[in-house]
Order: structure tokens, then C-alpha cells, then sequence
């Protein structure tokens, strides 16, 4: 099995070189640990190496699964180092050519170590383990960790992987593992780095530490590989360190791995903590101590920006400004030494301005009310980079970051202490302070007086609104220096903390007469706060409604309102209290009280005049149906009656009976009353008895004879015409031929001479 597995690997490579011409790196898998260690790995003086024991895979015999490695002048990052894979060492060299790798080996175990660091139950280990003993405090080494795990959807289940461990020598705490992910805790191995595996079904993980997939053109026969990791620790100068390097596949032999040691990865290093650049520099002013943090005995020297700085020969350096720093360290007894780099940038100065905030005291105690967040803009230059102020009381306070004023808003004042102190940062959280003098402000300013307004809002109440910019603002101003503002208060304790301002249009809360408080504002600073009063006048004469009267036409009238008021004007221009008018028209007059408040009374005058009844509209013939309607001309207003006594509003009557009327209109406004007009209503009986007891003997129209061109025809049922008569007639008898009618209906036709033309129907009863 093995053998045609390597008959196909060279097939497969061979057929590669024909079309790829790429260069491979090389294995020499001779090496013992010593070698590795002493020749490659430490390859210096500056530390003592120890103790050396490698083990792994030795099958097939002559042929191990560790090694030294050189690029071979293939783009391999490394130029050599230690080898240490899961499979025979020699079968690390390029280009990839899938292979899963099943050696047959079951004696080639894991290692429990690597199991207890990575959570996995491994198997194929290879370990190299050696004594360490550093001369400088910080240690580290570059490697690759390479995988034919990276194939398919295996890096979603396996977890082939290396561990860089180590512990003190002779302690008998756990190993720490350096083969971590920068800035995690999380192990190097191929499911914790890997792109997204869509065949797989699981997401990318550490993405951007995985170098990318090979192909037939890789210098090394792994489906793929991280970028170059970087494992690193502090460690004590002169102490004994055991470490182990191991790599194993996980629960089965398949898919092996490998991890690429670059050499000399072990040389000694002189940690001064990292660069300090833009991103993170030293404030301004501040001092930093860098830090060998190597025994005196040992020499060194300093060096800025490559020149030397003479005379500093300690195992720390104070940086005051910025520039590339440097150390040489000479190790004694050794005669090796090591360098150390760190390049510093200081953060520009924060340019803060101290400034005074000044403060009215509402009872004269010294003590009042500070908004100091007021001059935080005036502290910051109004650099909007820089963090919120945060006040303290002393300057200690603020260098320490304790007790801050934590309500700056409304920061009550103790007279012992003028100054505060600011504390502002930039976005490197470096601080610079600012003072801040605290002001109770003294100046006099003079008592104002009542601002007075009339109610003239429609509801004398004692409330209206006042506009302060423009009724009292100007009044506070004058004298004061320019540039002052003004603001509102209900209360003094609001004025002093600026809380609760009024609007500008302002409507008194308390009826007819209010203190206010205005604060009068020089920049940040209170001026002054003084009392306002604000009066409402309120004028409500008696009978003073608005008055509609008439005027008859060709007389005069006399419109007046109470006298004893201070002013009175007229809408014709008088300024009496009475005027006599001719004409109809809208007139007012204005009054005004003593507090110049005024009011308006308007008077309709209308015209008016006797009617003149022009005609009639007659309803007749129609039974209690009968209506007069008149017609009448006039610009009064009239009432209406049949007999000048009784007089209604309307020039319709209905249920007229019957009978001669003289009708009247009369002018509501007393101008008088019209000349009478004569009309009739005329109607025909319903029924007559011709029985000659002298009542209701005959059938006839009454005040017919007020038409006598009138003729009436009277017929019966059946069409018979039984009597012709006139206006000026008597009436009907009942008789036909001299003879007796019987009782029953009886028809007619009144014909008018005008074409007016009436018709009807009568009982006869006997």
C-alpha cells in the first residue's frame, strides 16, 4: 500500500514538472535533536540549550518525520529551519500532490501532552524537546503551520495542530502554550484557521491568518498553510525554561500536517514593549521609562534615532521626547549581544485656556448656584476632538481622577475655594487642566419700574401676555454696558441656576399684578438679577354693549356713553361724550380710563320710516282657507293689521272670513303708521233653507255688488241651467218656474268681468 502510494506520488510529480517548472524546498532528515536545536533553531551563544530528545515516526527505517529544511530557492518564507510533520519528514517537499496519507502505522502514537493543551486525541506525534536558558527576558520564534487537513470539508471536523509549550524547569505547573492565535488563548490547528468551506456547510474562522490553498506549483506538498504565526513570552534572564514543540494528527493518521520552525527563531531578543506611535503615543510632557529589564552587571548601550546616547549605560532608558530608540546589550561572562528597537511618538500638547465664570448670589452669602459646564467650549478652545470637562475642586483631585464635581450643571460654591480645576482629554486619554475662577457678581443696577399692560384680550380677568423682549427688555438695558442678554424667571433660585426660563411671549400666572426675574447675561457670566413687576389693567365699564337704534327719516338721534372717562373719541372725530346724528350708519367711540387702557362701543343706526301699503294678495272662495297677503314699500320695520288694533309681524293673514277690511302697517321704530287700504274677501254659502222663516232664505254671494258686471249661473246635477243672476242680485230663491226646488246639491259659475272665473257647489235644504 504504501509503496504504490509513493509509485503515484512520483508519477504525479513527475507529469507536474513537465508543465510547472517550480522549485521545492529541501528536507534533510538526518538530524538529530542536538542538531536542530544547537545548529538551527538557537544557532547562538546568548543562550544555553540542554537536554535535547526528539521522537516521531522512523517508518519506513532510515526515514524520520522531523528534520532540517531549506527553501531550496523556492518563495518558501523561510530560508531553513526544523521540520517536524505527522508523516515521513521527506514527503513535505513540493508540489502538493493529494495524498491522505495513511502510513500503516499503528504504533505511532499521539501525545498526551499536546491532547491536555488542544482538547484532541492524537495520534502520529512528533515532539522535539530541549533546556533553555536565556540570557535576555523575552522569547519568541516565527513558524508555518502547513496541512493537508485543508483539503475538502476536513478542517470542519479534524483539528490536526501544534503547540509551542513551555514551563519552567522542574515546575510542576502545566505547560503554557505559545502557538495561540495573536490576542486569544485559542490553539494554531486547522479547524481554528480556515476559510469559509462551502462543501463543508461551516463558516470562515481566523481567516486572515490563512495563507491561501496550493497547487501543483507550492514549494511544499500541503493543501494549504497559515501565514507566517509568531509565538513569543517574557521570560526571566538566567532561568531554565523546558520546552516541547510538538504537532500531531487528530483521532486518525490521514491528512497529515506539518509545522516550518524558521531558524534561529531562538536568538536572543530585548523586549521594550511595543512601538508607541500615532495611534498610541506618549502624552505630552510625560516621561516613559524604557526597560531592558536585565541585570545591571550586564553593559549596554542607548541609542536615539541611531546616533548614541552617551553616558545612559543602565538597563533602562527615560524617553522625554519623540524619536527611534535603541539598545545594544553586551552579555557578561558571554561575550554574544542583542538588540532591542522601539520607535516613540508623543502626542501634541492639549492647548486649554483657563478662564472665569462669574455668578450672581441671590442673598448676598457669597455662595450661589454655577452652571460650569457654561465655559467648557471657552476651556476646550472649542476643539470638538477633545473629551467633556470634568471639574474637580483641587488640582491633586483632578491629576488623580478623584472626587469629580459630578453635577456641574448646578455646582454650588464654597467661598473657601475660588479655584477650580478642569481636566480634559484627547483621544489618546492624555490630560491637561485648565483653572477656573469662580465670581459672585456685584454690580448695582438700578430698580426698575412696574411694566403696565391693559387686558385687552377680551376677558377682563387680570390676565394678558406680555412681549418681554420688546415691553421690559429695552427698559432693563438702558445705562448697562452693550452686548448684555436678558432672561425670564418665576423664582430668584431659577434665575440664579438658569432653570425654567420664560417663554418671550409671557402671560402673567398670577391675576393683575406679578414678580418676575430677570438675569441679565454678560458672555457666560450672570450680571445681575433684579425684580420685575408686571401690571394688568383691566377696564370694564358698565353698559357699555354695543347698541343698534333707528333713525326715522328726516329727524335726528343721540347716541352718548357714560361721562367721567379721561379721553373719548368718535369714529366722526368728536371727543364728547355725546353726539346727535342725522343720518343712518355704524358709529363707535372710544374711552379711555386713567391707566390708558381703552374700550369701544359701537352703535348701528338704521334708517326707518312710515310704510306705504302698495297692494293685496286675496285668498277668496276658499273657506276657513281665506288669506290676505300684503304688499307693501318702506326701509322700516313694520307690523301688520286688519283693524288698527291688533297688529301681528307677518303681511300674510289666513282664516280670513269673509267681509270689507281696512289694513294698516306700522313702523316698529315709532315713525308711524300707514294710510289704511280697503279690501274684501268674498265667499259663497255653503248651504240655504228657503223656508221663509227669514233666515238664510236665499243663496247669495255677500259684497258682490262690488262687481256688478259679475255674473253667477246656477245649474243642477245634471247640468240643467235653473237661474241667471248679477252682482246687484237679491240671490236665488230655490224656485225654478216659480216652483219649489227639491233639497239637494246645487252647482255654479261665478264669472268676473276680468276672466276671473270661480265655480262651486251649495246644499238646498228644505
Amino acid at each position: 500500500m504504501k509503496r504504490l502510494q509513493t509509485i503515484l506520488f512520483f508519477v504525479l510529480f513527475c507529469g507536474a514538472t513537465i508543465s510547472v517548472s517550480a522549485q521545492n524546498i529541501t528536507v534533510d532528515d538526518t538530524y538529530n535533536a542536538q542538531q536542530l536545536v544547537e545548529n538551527v533553531l538557537v544557532n547562538s551563544t546568548c543562550a544555553t540549550v540542554s537536554n535535547f530528545t526528539v521522537s516521531g515516526d522512523t517508518f519506513p527505517v532510515g526515514q524520520n518525520s522531523y528534520g532540517y529544511f531549506t527553501n531550496g530557492g523556492s518563495n518558501f518564507p523561510f530560508k531553513d529551519g526544523v521540520l517536524l510533520s505527522t508523516w515521513s519528514a521527506k514527503n513535505s517537499i513540493g508540489p502538493y500532490v493529494f495524498d491522505n496519507g495513511n502510513n500503516n502505522d499503528s504504533s505511532w502514537l499521539g501525545d498526551q501532552d499536546l491532547n491536555q493543551t488542544l482538547g484532541i486525541k492524537s495520534v502520529t506525534a512528533t515532539s522535539l524537546e530541549f533546556d533553555f536558558t536565556p540570557l535576555t527576558n523575552f522569547l519568541s520564534f516565527d513558524y508555518i503551520f502547513a496541512s493537508i487537513e485543508y483539503n475538502d470539508s476536513s478542517p470542519c471536523n479534524y483539528s490536526d495542530g501544534f503547540a509551542f509549550l513551555i514551563k519552567e524547569k522542574g515546575n510542576a505547573t502545566a505547560y503554557q502554550n505559545l502557538a495561540i492565535i495573536p490576542g486569544t488563548s485559542t490553539p494554531v490547528s486547522s479547524t481554528n484557521i480556515h476559510p469559509a468551506i462551502p462543501q463543508g456547510g461551516c463558516p470562515s474562522v481566523n481567516e486572515n491568518y490563512f495563507n491561501g490553498y496550493n497547487n501543483l506549483s507550492s514549494p511544499i506538498n500541503y493543501s494549504g498553510q497559515t501565514v507566517v504565526m509568531n509565538a513569543q513570552t517574557n521570560v526571566i534572564a538566567g532561568t531554565t525554561y523546558h520546552i516541547k514543540l510538538v504537532i500531531a494528527n487528530d483521532k486518525n493518521e490521514y491528512y497529515d500536517s506539518a509545522v516550518f520552525l524558521k531558524a534561529g527563531s531562538f536568538a536572543p531578543k530585548i523586549d521594550l514593549g511595543p512601538d508607541r506611535l500615532r495611534n498610541n503615543p506618549v502624552c505630552y510632557g510625560e516621561s516613559l521609562v524604557i526597560d531592558t529589564k536585565l541585570p545591571a552587571s550586564y553593559t549596554y548601550k542607548w541609542f536615539k534615532n541611531n546616533v548614541e546616547l552617551i553616558g545612559e549605560t543602565k538597563p533602562s532608558y527615560t524617553v522625554t521626547d519623540t524619536g527611534a530608540y535603541s539598545v545594544q546589550v553586551i552579555f557578561t561572562p558571554a561575550t554574544c549581544s542583542a538588540t532591542g528597537n522601539i520607535n516613540i511618538e508623543y502626542a501634541p500638547k492639549i492647548l486649554l485656556s483657563d478662564t472665569a465664570l462669574t455668578q450672581c448670589d441671590d442673598n448676598g452669602d457669597g455662595i450661589s448656584t454655577f452652571d460650569l459646564t457654561k465655559v467648557d467650549n471657552i476651556i476646550r478652545n472649542n476643539d470638538t476632538t477633545l473629551s467633556p470637562v470634568v471639574y474637580y475642586e483641587s488640582l491633586s483631585d483632578a491629576q488623580a481622577k478623584i472626587k469629580p464635581i459630578l453635577n456641574p450643571t448646578v455646582y454650588n460654591n464654597n467661598p473657601s475655594i475660588p479655584i477650580l480645576f478642569a481636566r480634559v482629554t484627547n483621544n489618546f486619554d492624555c490630560a491637561n487642566y485648565a483653572q477656573v475662577r469662580l465670581v459672585i457678581a456685584n454690580n448695582g443696577i438700578a430698580p426698575q419700574n412696574p411694566v403696565s399692560t391693559c387686558d385687552d384680550d377680551g376677558t377682563q380677568d387680570g390676565f394678558y401676555q406680555f412681549n418681554l423682549n420688546t415691553e421690559v427688555t429695552p427698559q432693563i438695558l438702558t445705562g448697562l454696558p452693550a452686548g448684555m442678554i436678558i432672561e425670564y424667571f418665576l423664582k430668584p433660585t431659577e434665575a440664579v441656576s438658569q432653570i425654567n426660563p420664560l417663554p418671550n411671549i409671557f402671560k402673567n400666572t398670577t391675576a393683575n399684578q406679578q414678580i418676575i426675574y430677570a438675569r441679565i447675561i454678560n458672555g457666560a457670566d450672570c450680571y445681575g438679577i433684579i425684580p420685575i413687576t408686571l401690571v394688568v389693567n383691566t377696564f370694564s365699564p358698565s353698559n357699555f354693549q354695543d347698541e343698534t337704534t333707528s333713525l326715522c327719516i328726516g329727524s335726528t338721534t343721540t347716541l352718548s356713553v357714560t361721562s367721567g372717562f379721561s379721553s373719548y373719541l368718535w369714529n366722526t372725530g368728536e371727543t364728547s361724550n355725546s353726539i346727535i346724528v342725522t343720518t343712518s350708519g355704524n358709529y363707535s367711540v372710544k374711552v379711555t380710563d386713567i391707566n390708558g387702557c381703552e374700550k369701544t362701543k359701537k352703535f348701528t343706526v338704521t334708517s326707518s320710516e312710515i310704510a306705504t301699503i302698495t297692494g293685496v294678495t286675496v285668498n277668496d272662495f276658499a273657506g276657513t282657507e281665506n288669506s290676505i297677503l300684503l304688499t307693501y314699500t318702506g326701509v322700516g320695520n313694520y307690523e301688520f293689521s286688519l283693524d288698527g288694533s291688533y297688529f301681528q309681524d307677518s303681511p300674510l293673514f289666513t282664516g280670513i272670513a269673509p267681509g270689507n277690511y281696512l289694513t294698516y302697517a306700522r313702523d316698529k321704530n315709532g315713525c308711524g303708521l300707514s294710510t289704511p287700504y280697503q279690501i274684501y274677501v268674498l265667499d259663497y254659502p255653503r248651504f240655504f233653507t228657503p223656508n221663509g222663516d227669514g233666515y238664510n232664505d236665499v243663496w247669495k254671494i255677500k259684497n258682490l255688488d262690488l262687481f256688478p258686471k259679475a255674473v253667477i249661473t246656477i245649474f243642477n246635477r245634471y247640468g240643467k241651467l235653473l237661474k241667471q243672476i248679477n252682482g246687484n242680485s237679491a240671490g236665488w230663491n230655490g224656485k225654478f218656474n216659480n216652483s219649489d226646488l227639491p233639497a239637494d246639491d246645487y252647482w255654479f259659475s261665478l264669472n268676473f268681468s276680468d276672466g276671473k272665473i270661480i265655480k262651486g257647489h251649495f246644499s238646498l235644504k228644505r
